[in-house]
């Protein structure tokens, strides 16, 4: 069986290492001839809308996934008629548009913070006289890892914020209080039969995650079950298949849980899973995407993620704390970037909160 991967990053990467010991290959396709995912698998380069590159992609191929939600809607519906494409166009479609993913738990009645449709500088003057400051300007498309927005405070120019982000079709946010981060992760099956990780707490920085812990404190009961119920109301609205990231707020205000952002793939909140659960998000993705059983998301103890940005702290150092474990891309280091994560498992919290403030403590020494 050969599983094809729109994106050659880290996480095709992570999906190759899941799966070749189900006996499985793998093909990715990326523009760029240096994408970390060569290391592990046949690489073919080209655009993602190039027919002809779609063309050859698709030859033999099981089944195919992408590793992350901009690429092209055009390249996935496209290679859908040479073989299965999972998750399904239509999720990818959905979470490339701020505007219509918020459309959506709008209609699935899943809370988030209020919002408003910015086309043009007037239009952000009336939204930000309604939603007040401060306030999140995001672009509708091709945002993440904190690009595409800017936050707007008392005293700020809304023509400035405005031209930043070159005049394209946004939203504006209410910036909540934030209580907490939190993210669950989904899985869906071809015949509809879903599992769910425990539910994480994430710390951002500079707009890019920094940590995640798992289980989430005090997050087990009622707290997880409507995170489950919300994203159950994706997965079936848009008869997903594959993982499925879903990001939280909790309001300082009411705590209550709101809405944030889904992200149609296996995604950086679940790298902990590697060690951390039963059976990885990267595994249960290609699970759900080829038909196979999906596997356990049980937490085996207590985990964390920390993320390696730009520079990563000597390797050694790194293999010294108890419960670590390293997972480097074969990145370059620069300046944002994500060249790798450091999981720590623990039996107990504190066992894995002692191990994770030293990881956090090298890895914001290299940064």
């Amino acid at each position: 069986m050969i599983v094809g991967i729109l994106g050659g990053g880290q996480l095709g990467r992570m999906l190759a290492l899941a799966g070749y010991p189900l006996g499985l290959r793998f093909r990715l396709l990326d523009p760029s001839p240096e994408s970390p995912g060569g290391h592990l698998a046949e690489l073919q380069v080209g655009p993602y809308d190039d027919p002809a590159a779609l063309e050859r992609f698709a030859d033999g191929l099981t089944a195919a996934t992408y590793e992350f939600e901009n690429v092209p809607e055009i390249a996935a519906r496209t290679l859908a008629a040479r073989a299965p494409v999972y998750p399904p166009a239509l999720a990818l479609e959905t979470a490339q548009d701020r505007l219509a993913e918020k459309r959506l738990f709008e209609q699935l009645g899943i809370p988030l913070p209020r919002y408003a449709v910015v086309g043009s500088l007037a239009d952000l003057e009336a939204a930000v006289a309604r939603l007040g400051r401060p306030s999140i300007l995001k672009t509708r498309r091709l945002g993440y890892d904190g690009k595409g927005q800017v936050v707007i405070r008392d005293g700020d120019d809304l023509a400035a914020a405005w031209a930043s982000l070159g005049g394209v079709a946004c939203v504006l946010e209410e910036r909540i209080p934030l209580r907490r981060e939190l993210s669950v992760l989904s899985v869906r099956g071809r015949t509809g039969e879903t599992a769910f990780y425990p539910l994480v707490e994430n710390v951002h920085r500079e707009g890019i995650l920094r940590t995640s812990v798992a289980p989430a404190l005090g997050t087990a009961g009622p707290l997880q079950a409507l995170a489950e119920s919300y994203a159950e109301r994706v997965l079936s609205a848009l008869e997903y298949v594959g993982v499925l990231g879903f990001e939280l707020f909790v309001d300082d205000r009411d705590g209550r849980l709101l809405a944030n952002e889904i992200a149609p793939r296996v995604h950086n909140s679940g790298h902990w899973t590697i060690e951390g659960a039963e059976c990885s998000q990267f595994e249960n993705h290609l699970r759900a995407v080829l038909g196979w059983p999906l596997g356990s998301t049980a937490a085996r103890g207590h985990a964390a993620m920390v993320n390696l940005i730009g520079t990563a702290p000597p390797i050694e150092s790194l293999l010294r704390i108890p419960g670590a474990h390293v997972h480097l891309y074969g990145k370059s280091p620069r300046p944002g970037r994500k060249i790798g994560h450091v999981n720590v498992v623990a039996a107990t919290a504190a066992e894995r909160d002692a191990s994770l403030a030293q990881v956090v403590a090298l890895a914001d020494a290299a940064a």
